[in-house]
This record gives C-alpha cells, structure tokens and sequence, in this order.
C-alpha cells in the first residue's frame, strides 16, 4: 500500500558535512549547516540570497558549498532534486484511494462527504473567519485581482476570475508554467492583490510569483492546507483549506472551490453597487446578444 512505500534515500550533504564538521571554519561550517537545515529553500535561493539569511557573503556560500565536495551551488541543487526524489504521482494516488475504498459506493459516497464535512468545520473556524475579513477587505479596494493555480487548482483559478469580473472586480489568472507563466506574470501591476493556491512544496512557479509581488508590494492571499510552508511564510493572508489526501489518497479540490466562491460573495456583498451595476450591465450585454444571435440579414 502507499503508506508503507518506503524509498531508500542517500544523503549525500548530510553524510559530506559530518564527515567534514571538524575541518570547516565556524563561518564556513555555519553556512554549511543552514545548508543541511534548510533544503528546500537551498533549491530555489540563489548564492546571494543564501548569503543574506547567513549573514555572510556570496563567496563565503561558494566556499561552504566546495568544502562539501561540490562542484558548486548547482551541483549542490541537483544532488538535493535526487535526495527528496519523485513527488507521488496522481495515478498512484488514485491507486491507493480506489484500494482502500474496495468496490464500495458508499464508502466512496462516505469518504467525499466526510471530507468536505471536515473541511468546512475548519473553514467555519474563528481564525478561518478573520483570515477571510482580512482577505475581502484587501479585494475590496484592490485595482485587479490576480488568480495562480497550477494543474487543477488552474481550472479554478479561470472560473473564480470569471466570478470576480461579473460583479466588477477586473480579473486575470496565472495559471501556466515555463515561459507561458511568465508571459502572464508581466500583468501584474502595483494595486493588484494576489489570490494563491498552493501547498507544502515551494516549487518555482510558485516562488517566483511571491518574488515578483513582493516586488510590486502586493499582497498575497493563500489558500492552503500547509499553513506552515515556505508560501505561507511570504503570504499576507493564510487561509486553512483542508483537501485531505493524507496516506497516499486523492486531494478534494471542492473545498478549495467552496472558499473562492466564499471570497467572490463575501466581495460583493461589501460592494453591493459595483456588484449590482456589473451584473445589470453583464444582464444588458447578454439581452444584446440574444436579440442577434446567429440571425441572418
């Protein structure tokens, strides 16, 4: 079962910096060990970066990085990909769940509801709530609202935008990944607020878009299981979605669902005349276009 796939790691760092702790200088075995300490931020920092939360200088990270018998920051960064290896994939995640649910309808039935059940009990929750006041204020006097998402929190983001600029709140989503990303992160502007959608692993879509908005000064609302990740950290406004998928089992994407459609409502009704005069205009636009709809002259 996939909660007793076991993977047998080497830990090429770890390993080098005990075998190497008592040749390195206090500076350069400071460094080495905020190296070890702090893996996943290792990936995505640059040495300059690195050197300002070690207090250091980029050399010093260079030099720290060599001692360790590395040929430099990315040859570091490589042996660090290999170590925390293969994320578990959707079809294995699938497996797991359809294994443990045997056949049966309603425990099927019963594993959904109990999920959302569990996930909206949290929602409700006092910190949850002023989490979500915090948010709707800083949308409410927002220029745009900008949507990230990647894979299916991607198609959410596309229809939260959808809901956002019916009631008058302009919209747009960052929602690709590669040079298509960055073709949308180049819209953001200062006055925009931030809706993000992520969890626990700090990958490089995601930190980019917090480097960018940290940039532009604009705030950032998190939607997230993983309240205490890297992504949290560098947001203003956290808010707890429980998706479930512990054990290896399938993430529920509809409570993530429930809180943007929480956020869109809970706008528009602090907005009510933008909101109304939006929607009488979208109700006009629409009427316009049924009276011409594919008639022919």
């Amino acid at each position: 079962m996939m909660k007793n796939r076991v993977r047998d790691k080497v830990d090429i760092l770890g390993d080098r910096l005990r075998a190497r702790a008592h040749q390195l200088s206090p500076r350069l075995l400071e460094v080495a060990n905020y190296l070890n300490e702090h893996r996943e931020e290792v990936l995505e920092r640059t040495a300059m970066e690195i050197a300002a939360a070690t207090q250091t200088s980029d050399a010093t990270v260079v030099r720290a990085v060599q001692a360790l018998g590395f040929a430099g920051l990315r040859d570091l960064k490589l042996t660090l990909d290999r170590w925390f290896g293969p994320t578990i994939t959707s079809s294995e995640k699938m497996q797991s769940t359809v294994n443990a649910l045997a056949s049966d309808v309603n425990a099927s039935i019963d594993f959904v509801l109990e999920g959302h059940q569990r996930a909206c009990d949290i929602l409700s929750s006092t910190h949850n709530r002023d989490a979500v006041a915090r948010a709707v204020a800083l949308l409410a006097e927002a220029r745009q609202v900008g949507l990230f998402g990647i894979g299916a929190s991607g198609i959410l983001a596309e229809y939260t935008a959808r809901l956002f600029s019916r009631i008058g709140l302009s919209s747009y989503v960052m929602n690709r990944t590669g040079f298509s990303l960055a073709e949308q992160l180049i819209n953001l502007q200062r006055g925009d607020v931030i809706v993000m959608m992520g969890q626990k692993s700090p990958h490089r879509e995601g930190m980019t878009l917090l480097r960018e908005a940290k940039r532009l000064g604009l705030p950032v609302i998190l939607l997230t299981q993983a309240v205490e990740s890297r992504f949290s950290q560098a947001s203003q406004v956290v808010i707890e979605v429980p998706r479930g998928g512990g054990d290896g089992r399938v993430p529920l994407h509809g409570t993530v669902l429930v809180c943007l459609e929480m956020l869109v409502l809970s706008v528009a009704s602090t907005t009510p005349q933008r909101t109304v005069k939006s929607l009488k205009r979208v109700n006009e636009l629409h009427r316009s276009i049924g009276k011409s709809g594919g008639r022919k002259g």
